[in-house]
C-alpha cells in the first residue's frame, strides 16, 4: 500500500511538472503575439534557452539552497529511491524558471542576449532560492516567528509572492535600467504605440498558461491525497473574475482580455486552498482592475516601457494575492482560516525587498560590466536579425 501511494504522489508531482513545463510555451506564444514581428524569434528563443539555463543554476545550486538537498550522488543510488524527490525536483523547477519567463516579456526587443542568460543563471540560482527557502522551508526560522508572534505563520500556496510577485517586481528594475524602447515616447512626452504583432498568437499563449495553471494551482499539493477540488474551483473563479474585469475596464481591447485571467490567476494561487470560491471570485476581480489600470498608468503616465505589463500582472496582482489571501482565507469572510493578514503583509512585503534588492544588484552590475541593451542599430533591425540571424518568416 504504501508503494502504491508513493508511486501516485510520483506520477501526479510528474504530471503536474510536465503541466507548468507546457506553461512555458504559453510565456513564449504570449510574447510572441505581443512584440512587433521583427522580434518573434528571440521571444521564442530566449524562453527555451532561459530554461535551460534555470534548469542547470537551479539543479546545482538553486535548490540545494532552498531545501539543502542535492543530487550528487551515483545514479544507482539515484535510481534506488522512489523517483518522488526526483519528480518534485522537475515540479519546483519549472516554478524557479518562470522568473526569467517573467522577466522576459518586460525587456522585450532592446535587451542584450548572453547578458540576460547570465542574470536567468544568478537569479534563479540564488536570489529566488533565498526567498523560495524562507517561505516553503522555514529558512531563518521566519514562519515559526510569524506563527508565535501572530496566529499563522506566511501562506503561500502556490506562489502569488514566492513566483509571480517576485519575477514581476525583479522584471520592473530590469526595465527601468534598460530604459524604454527607441521611439516610444517622444521628448515632448508623446506616445507612440508598438501595437502588438499577432492577437491570434497572443491569445493562444494566454489559453496556454490558463490550461497549465490548474496544474501550477492543484498539483501544488504534491500529493494525491492532498489534492484539493477547492482549489480547481478557486482557480477557476479567480480567472473567471479577472477576465471580466478586464473586459470592462478595458473596454474590450484584446490584450486586456486575455490577460485577465492570468491576472486573476496569479492572484488567487497564495490563497487558492483556503479560500471560498465568492472570495477567489472577488479577488480575481480586483486584480484584472489592478491590472488594467497599473498597465496603463505605467505606459501612459509614467513612462515605463514594460511591454507585456509584466510588472502589473505578475508582480502587483501577486502581492495582491498575497495580502488577499489573509483577507478572503479568513473565515470571517469565508474562508477555512489558519491566516494572519499581518503574517501575509508581512511575508509579501519581504519578498518584493528581496526581488528588488536582488533585481538591482544583478542587473546594475551587468549593466556597468558588459551592458544590457542592444545599440540603437540593432533595435532598429530587430533582435531576430540582430542576435539570431534569421527572421520569423519571409515574404516569397
Amino acid at each position: 500500500m504504501e508503494a502504491s501511494i508513493s508511486a501516485n504522489d510520483t506520477l501526479f508531482v510528474l504530471i503536474g511538472a510536465i503541466m507548468v513545463l507546457a506553461m512555458h510555451a504559453g510565456f513564449a506564444f504570449l510574447e510572441l503575439g505581443t512584440v512587433r514581428k521583427k522580434n518573434q524569434v528571440n521571444a521564442l528563443v530566449k524562453i527555451m534557452v532561459d530554461f535551460s539555463v534555470s534548469t542547470i543554476a537551479y539543479f546545482f545550486i538553486g535548490y540545494s539552497i532552498a531545501y539543502g538537498v542535492n543530487f550528487f550522488s551515483s545514479a544507482e543510488t539515484l535510481a534506488a529511491k522512489n523517483g518522488f524527490e526526483l519528480v518534485k525536483f522537475f515540479f519546483l523547477l519549472t516554478f524557479a524558471a518562470a522568473i526569467p519567463a517573467i522577466i522576459s516579456g518586460g525587456i522585450a526587443e532592446r535587451a542584450k542576449f548572453n547578458p540576460q542568460l547570465a542574470a536567468t543563471f544568478l537569479l534563479v540560482g540564488f536570489v529566488y532560492p533565498f526567498f523560495e527557502g524562507i517561505a516553503w522551508h522555514n529558512h531563518f526560522g521566519l514562519q515559526d516567528w510569524l506563527k508565535a508572534t501572530f496566529g499563522a505563520s506566511f501562506h503561500d500556496f502556490a506562489g502569488s509572492v514566492v513566483v509571480h510577485a517576485m519575477g514581476g517586481w525583479i522584471a520592473l528594475t530590469a526595465v527601468i535600467l534598460l530604459g524604454a524602447r527607441r521611439g516610444r515616447y517622444s521628448r515632448d512626452g508623446g506616445l507612440h504605440a508598438h501595437p502588438p504583432s499577432s492577437i491570434p498568437f497572443l491569445a493562444l499563449g494566454a489559453w496556454i498558461l490558463t490550461v497549465g495553471w490548474f496544474g501550477f494551482n492543484v498539483m501544488s499539493a504534491q500529493s494525491v491525497q492532498g489534492i484539493s477540488g477547492l482549489v480547481a474551483v478557486n482557480s477557476l473563479m479567480a480567472l473567471v473574475g479577472g477576465t471580466l474585469a478586464a473586459l470592462v475596464m478595458g473596454k474590450n481591447d484584446p490584450g486586456f482580455v486575455h490577460n485577465g485571467p492570468l491576472a486573476g490567476l496569479v492572484a488567487v494561487c497564495a490563497g487558492s486552498d483556503v479560500m471560498h470560491p465568492l472570495g477567489a471570485l472577488t479577488t480575481g476581480l480586483i486584480a484584472g482592475m489592478l491590472f488594467v489600470k497599473a498597465f496603463t498608468l505605467t505606459q501612459n503616465r509614467w513612462k515605463i516601457d514594460d511591454v507585456l505589463g509584466v510588472w502589473p500582472l505578475h508582480g502587483l496582482c501577486g502581492a495582491w494575492g498575497g495580502i488577499a489571501a489573509g483577507i478572503f482565507g479568513a473565515k470571517a469572510l469565508g474562508g477555512i482560516g489558519g491566516v494572519s493578514l499581518i503574517s501575509q503583509l508581512i511575508g509579501t512585503v519581504l519578498g518584493v525587498s528581496i526581488a528588488l534588492v536582488g533585481g538591482v544588484i544583478i542587473y546594475g552590475v551587468l549593466k556597468k560590466l558588459v551592458g544590457i541593451r542592444l545599440s540603437a542599430e540593432e533595435e532598429f533591425d530587430g533582435a531576430d536579425l540582430s542576435i539570431h540571424k534569421i527572421a520569423a518568416s519571409t515574404d516569397n
